[in-house]
């Protein structure tokens, strides 16, 4: 019985930590620089795949470096019901807001 308790003890934790870390996951970030993006870069786009959407590359900010980094675009399985809402800036009195990729019904 002993046994028993500490076994459930163990998985009530993790999926408790499991809880946790999805929201966490799922949780929107912002952060804003003033350094604009440089314009997106020209990509020659793969042949399409089927059960795939293209994902255009785009200007990351690297903090330590101080300073944009391009990530290539890419091919991500697609989602029924769902369109993909590629990475992106956005400016806010003066300052550029990086926007995660993510999807969206509809």
């Amino acid at each position: 019985m002993k046994r028993w308790r500490q076994m459930a003890a163990i998985a009530s934790a993790v999926t408790a930590m499991g809880w946790s870390a999805s929201s966490q996951a799922a949780a929107n970030v912002y952060f804003d620089v003033e350094v604009a993006p440089p314009p997106p870069r020209y990509e020659v786009i793969p042949p399409g795949r089927v059960g795939y959407v293209w994902s255009p590359g785009y200007w990351r900010w690297d903090a330590p470096r101080h300073r944009h980094l391009w990530h290539g675009g890419h091919y991500i399985r697609e989602r029924h019901g769902e369109h993909w809402v590629h990475e992106h800036w956005t400016e806010h009195n003066g300052r550029y807001r990086f926007n995660e990729g993510h999807w969206e019904r509809g």
